[in-house]
């Protein structure tokens, strides 16, 4: 006899499975740690102080507010005291991207400040603590660094020696990569090969990985996740790649271009950027004149 369609069956809905009320749900850690503008305004009570940072603040509004697209406009910093060059690194802070270049001329370590397209910069011409050079930089993505992320000249490399069993895909790979190298021009978009949705193989990526060869500059980007990325010894030639929350690696790709643009300050970001440092610079204007003698 079949059972009556006015009554539900047995078994299912909730209560209905042994153990159920015991467990619970588990979700997915949402995205976290975004980092987002925070106006600040350094406290500064000796009036010399005051003065040197107010005027290389101002300095800095200035050549970001009068920055064009394409320019490269520096700011030296070895001029500051050391209470001016610490009040300057407070009111300009930590941003998203951060890069590291080291080559026989010497370190460079690079922090985007929270002004977008304004970085900091310091090179060391020797052993770390020796010779350093500190400037403050406004541009989309420092030139200094791409001068000196790949070799000025490689040959290409022969495959045909690491072509070995379970090699598939890499050499059309390498073939389209170094075509697209040897042809690059600054007006070029930017060319990507997408690893997570290209089939490839472990010996795959090892070919890839020794043909391309590794460069001097390696990027950091924070935002949703990370991104970091990797200049090879190919001139032009990236390895992006993308982790979310969890450090999980979610988008692998190479790619083919000046520098890849979520490294870069926009023109619009840098306009704001602008907009920003002159608030700052007439909170600490209004400082200075009050009667407290510079006293935030």
């Amino acid at each position: 006899m079949s059972a009556s369609f006015m009554f539900p069956p047995v078994g299912f809905g909730p209560g209905s499975q042994i153990g159920q009320e015991d467990e619970e749900l588990n979700y997915l850690a949402m995205p976290s740690g975004v980092h987002v503008y925070e106006p600040h305004v350094p406290e500064i009570d000796d009036p010399a102080t005051m003065a040197a940072t107010l005027a290389f603040l101002g300095d800095l509004q200035k050549q970001a507010q009068a920055w064009r697209e394409g320019d490269a406009r520096m700011l030296p910093r070895h001029n500051l005291s050391l209470a001016a060059g610490a009040a300057v690194n407070d009111a300009l802070g930590e941003g998203e991207v951060s890069a590291r270049l080291e080559d026989t001329a010497g370190l460079v370590e690079v922090q985007e400040t929270v002004f977008a397209g304004i970085w900091s910069l310091r090179a060391y011409g020797g052993p770390p603590g020796q010779d350093v050079r500190e400037q403050v930089e406004v541009s989309a993505f420092p030139k200094a660094l791409l001068a000196r992320a790949f070799p000025l000249r490689r040959a290409r490399p022969d495959m045909a020696a690491g072509v070995v069993d379970g090699v598939v895909n890499a050499p059309a790979i390498l073939t389209e990569l170094f075509d697209r190298s040897e042809n690059w021009k600054p007006q070029n978009s930017p060319h990507v090969v997408n690893l997570s949705l290209l089939p490839h193989t472990p010996e795959d990526m090892a070919l890839l990985e020794t043909s391309l060869g590794r460069g001097r500059l390696t990027i950091l980007s924070r935002g949703y996740g990370n991104c970091r990325i990797e200049a090879t010894a190919t001139p032009h030639v990236w390895r992006v790649r993308y982790f979310n929350s969890m450090d999980t690696l979610i988008l692998d790709t190479i790619e083919v271009s000046a520098v890849p643009e979520v490294a870069c300050a926009a023109v619009e970001d840098i306009a704001d950027s602008a907009t920003r440092l002159r608030e700052i610079c007439a909170v600490l204007q209004e400082e200075s004149a009050s009667p407290q003698g510079g006293q935030a």
